[in-house]
């Protein structure tokens, strides 16, 4: 099992930034691909970015390439979401994920673990 919580969420004007943070407990983190999602009111849940286990590789969904910023520190078993740049779109419910596989993916049916979400308000 591996527990995920999430912090750094909160409103902010649009052009702001924020840093959301996810520590993992339970098995060795950087046995995991971790992921950020998101989901606004109304819509499915989508990736935001996702990265592998040594941090070599990520990806960024379209709507999110050149603001935002995901990284790891496994000696701290913690993910990280930069985000600068922020647009009233990006208002939704972050979650943060974890799974054992070795490929990194945007697909949320392959992560095994979920965090409780943190959410972030963009004000225009």
């Amino acid at each position: 099992q591996v527990q995920l919580v999430e912090s750094g969420g909160g409103l902010v004007q649009a052009g702001g930034s924020l840093r959301l943070s996810c520590v993992a407990s339970g098995r060795t983190f950087s046995g995991y691909v971790m992921a950020w999602f998101r989901q606004a009111p109304g819509k499915e849940r989508e990736a935001v970015a996702t990265i592998s286990r040594t941090g070599g590789n990520t990806y960024y969904a379209d709507s999110v390439k050149g603001r935002f910023t995901i990284s790891r520190d496994n000696a701290k078993n913690t993910v990280y979401l930069q985000m600068n740049s922020l647009k009233p779109e990006d208002t939704a419910v972050y979650y943060c994920a974890a799974w054992g596989g070795w490929n990194i993916t945007p697909f949320a049916g392959e992560y095994d673990y979920w965090g409780q979400g943190t959410q972030v308000t963009v004000s225009s």
